[in-house]
């Protein structure tokens, strides 16, 4: 039996799985200790074809295809189906370092009833991804080298681990998000609360390589604003509110970007050269998205 399941969610990704893929297969792990599970959300770009060649060359690797409604319900295919006692997430576009796999159960042996969060690097294109990878130096983290614990806001089920013991002790992934954003954040707060510390692995480096347009990327942001609010609908919690920004503050800046449409254009022209820019555009979309889901309910 394995030691650790790799759940990973798919739709539509041939383009990147082709390259994700070889790099989870080929993992300083003896092949037996760990397996793979595809959960296909019934692609119609070839996926099945291509991974049917995978699976007849190696047996660690098994597609499971559904009528998955989002991420959520196909994580729990996986996690239903893992034989694994520690389940890691991976996602469709991100690929892993050769000992991604063998950092994360190390820190389970050490630990057990823990979660476990790796160092998910951020790249734009497949060279990218191979300077970055040759070149430790040039990654960027959310995190500082020595941080140790996180908080549930930081649970990011592109890299993250869990005892499926523990997944299946609270629930798993709640089902009802079926759009875009939170659904990790939120199994991330009920497994804390249930009392699974969260720990930080940098050693455990994976790389999302992902180049969303400028306009995906808002609309990115509106459908999280959706989802935060089903979040806090869920746990009327002060933190959920203060960490997910359904404050009446940050209500009220976005109804004066509104009426200042001169002001708002300044800073979207400019969202591409400035970081301040592209995260006060990106946080205008997601509290409007905030603000149509809380008046959708009234």
């Amino acid at each position: 039996m394995p030691e650790i399941s790799v759940v990973i969610p798919t739709y539509n990704r041939i383009e990147t799985l082709r390259y994700v893929l070889p790099s989870l297969l080929v993992q300083d792990l003896p092949a037996d200790r760990y397996e793979l599970l595809l959960c296909d959300s019934n692609s119609s770009d070839g996926t099945a074809e291509y991974v049917a060649a995978l699976c007849a060359q190696h047996a660690s690797l098994r597609h499971l295809p559904g009528k998955y409604t989002g991420r959520a319900m196909a994580r729990n295919a996986g996690i239903a189906a893992a034989r694994g006692r520690i389940v890691l997430f991976n996602d469709a576009d991100i690929l892993a370092s050769a000992d991604l796999i063998r950092r994360h159960l190390e820190r389970h042996d050490e630990r057990s009833g823990v979660a476990v969060v790796g160092w998910e690097v951020q790249v734009r294109s497949y060279n990218e991804y191979l300077e970055q990878r040759a070149d430790p130096e040039r990654r960027s983290s959310l995190h500082p080298p020595g941080r140790r614990r996180l908080s549930w806001l930081y649970f990011l089920t592109g890299n993250a681990s869990v005892r499926r013991e523990d997944l299946l002790r609270v629930g798993s992934f709640d089902e009802s998000f079926t759009g875009y954003g939170h659904e990790d954040l939120e199994l991330g707060y009920r497994l804390q609360r249930a009392g699974v510390e969260i720990l930080y692995e940098p050693q455990a480096v994976n790389y999302h390589w992902q180049d969303v347009s400028h306009e995906d990327q808002r609309e990115k942001m509106r459908l999280a604003g959706h989802s935060a609010v089903r979040f806090y609908r869920k746990h009327h919690d002060l933190t959920v509110m203060l960490n997910l920004g359904l404050t009446p503050l940050s209500r009220g800046a976005h109804s004066l970007l509104t009426k200042l449409p001169p002001v708002l254009g300044y800073f979207d022209a400019r969202s591409s050269r400035s970081r301040f820019a592209q995260r006060l555009i990106e946080q205008y979309y997601y509290v409007g998205g905030i603000k149509e889901a809380l008046e959708a309910r009234r």
